[in-house]
């Protein structure tokens, strides 16, 4: 019965305050007072500041409103507070302040908002108006270099979490007058805010309205950060492959951005969504660009191999050794029979059990403190490798085999697509298992079939290679930067001719 009573005054306080919140400021100040009061629960809440000061030239009582702790008090101090209460003619207190950025707001969520944002409301007796000046300093860290994605050759910013910043590091970048960062909520409790970015008069508005209307379109509470909001706005949850990009340095950002794509940015994420992405989007390293045109094109060749030694070296080991032995050369089956002579498991049992202990063995040398993951990740490796054919629980040549395609793992940069691919070679050595290199041959293209489906926002996922777009072709090679004059054509751009030297 308690809770029950709980609920329904819960409800009541609810519904109390969303009433409250939707109406307009007093003429008296007394009340508009008690409403702020109520609202932010003072005086509970311990870093909500509600101050009445007096102003001597016009004698009239005024309240300030702002949160401490995301505001900058020196600044409120020193050019809100001390300017109002001067012995001066303030008809209009707007000319005495001296703060960068003023807005005037009349109903009390609006203000609320801006309270919630780091603006310090001031309410005067007699008006039914607010000014919300800018005083948000939210702390953050400063700016870092990369962590996932790191290169040898290029800028070495990345973004943090304050999106003021993030905004600024894109802007340093693109100095152009039709760069947009558009303003957007999320959420309903938390009234999270977003950024959608992009060039005016070249992004095609049929995706920019695609990527809004998903946005607006969210019925949640709260969205945290980016990492959340790419689950709600992406094409297929249960896809295994990604259709949104992921990215923390503002120089790939916004290269995007001038190549037509859009970019989500927000408060609380050290990092950049970028709209509609292919798979060539996250095959593509942030690095290649920077690079001269054979020495970025043999780093793209390196991590298509290293895709596809990642994906087939243990299936097709376990396709050879079980069906198609008559393939291995005669020396080579006798090693490998005489190494598994003692081993009492099956292959697969042996490959999975060494691709598992070599994902465990990666995951801890990323959780574990800085200092010792790179140890963790070397001794666990020979530990764990040379103690498990000491004890005939594997072969020699699994270790080998294992080992190759883990390292060429990490090659595969993107995040998302290294998990997509550290997870589909499972299905490929369960199907070499069953049915050999028919069951991988089959599987392979009931994947390529599968990736030719997918779209995001609109856009073919394995574009511009199906469907083909010419003289666009920027898939596995990319060419001269001098050559690479036009953005890509399946975004269906306003304006796809790109100035000499535009990145990619």
């Amino acid at each position: 019965m308690k809770q029950y009573l709980r609920r329904k005054y819960d409800k009541t306080t609810q519904k109390r305050d969303r009433e409250r919140m939707k109406k307009k400021l007093s003429p008296h100040i007394d009340e508009n007072i008690q409403t702020f009061k109520q609202l932010y629960s003072i005086p509970e809440n311990a870093d909500v500041v509600l101050r009445t000061i007096h102003l001597p030239s016009i004698q009239k009582k005024a309240a300030i409103i702002f949160i401490k702790t995301i505001s900058n008090t020196d600044l409120i101090d020193k050019d809100i507070i001390k300017p109002l209460q001067e012995e001066k003619d303030i008809e209009k207190q707007e000319e005495l302040l001296n703060v960068s950025s003023l807005q005037v707001k009349t109903f009390v969520n609006d203000i609320a908002d801006g309270i919630n944002q780091g603006l310090t409301a001031i309410i005067t007796d007699t008006h039914t108006e607010a000014f919300l000046a800018e005083t948000a300093n939210f702390a953050g860290r400063s700016i870092d270099k990369p962590e996932t994605e790191k290169v040898v050759k290029g800028p070495k910013e990345a973004f943090n979490e304050l999106v003021s910043t993030n905004i600024s590091m894109v802007r340093k970048k693109i100095r152009d007058e039709k760069l947009v960062f558009e303003k957007s909520k999320i959420s309903k409790r938390s009234e999270n805010t977003i950024f959608i970015a992009y060039i005016k008069g070249v992004v095609d508005e049929d995706l920019l309205t695609k990527v809004k209307k998903r946005v607006n379109d969210l019925d949640v509470n709260m969205v945290q950060n980016l990492s959340l909001l790419e689950q709600y706005i992406e094409d297929r949850p249960f896809s295994i492959l990604p259709t949104v990009l992921y990215t923390e340095r503002p120089d790939r950002a916004a290269a995007f951005i001038q190549s037509g794509y859009i970019a989500i940015l927000m408060d609380n994420s050290p990092d950049c969504l970028i709209a509609p992405a292919t798979f060539w989007s996250f095959f593509h390293g942030p690095e290649d660009q920077y690079l001269r045109f054979f020495y970025g094109n043999f780093t793209r060749v390196l991590r298509i191999i290293s895709l596809f030694v990642t994906l087939f070296t243990s299936a097709i080991y376990i396709a050879l050794t079980n069906f198609h032995s008559e393939m291995i050369p005669p020396d080579l089956l006798l090693a490998i029979a005489a190494t598994r002579e003692r081993v009492p498991f099956p292959i697969i049992i042996e490959v999975l059990v060494m691709e598992l202990a070599f994902e465990l063995i990666r995951e801890a040398g990323i959780r574990v403190p800085a200092p010792i993951g790179p140890t963790i990740g070397i001794v666990g490796a020979l530990i764990l490798g040379q103690a498990a054919v000491q004890a005939n629980v594997v072969s020699p040549i699994i270790v080998i085999v294992v080992a190759l395609g883990g390292l060429s793992s990490f090659v595969i940069g993107d995040i998302s697509l290294n998990f997509a691919v550290r997870i589909s070679r499972y299905f490929l050595m369960i199907s070499a298992f069953l049915y050999g290199i028919y069951g991988l041959t089959a599987i392979f293209t009931m994947a390529v079939a599968y990736l030719v489906s997918i779209k995001s926002f609109g856009i073919s996922y394995l574009a511009p290679l199906t469907p083909s777009y010419q003289p666009y072709s920027q898939t596995i090679f990319r060419g001269l930067l001098p050559h690479q004059l036009i953005r890509a054509g399946f975004l269906k751009l306003k304006d796809a001719q790109k100035k000499k030297g535009e990145q990619e």
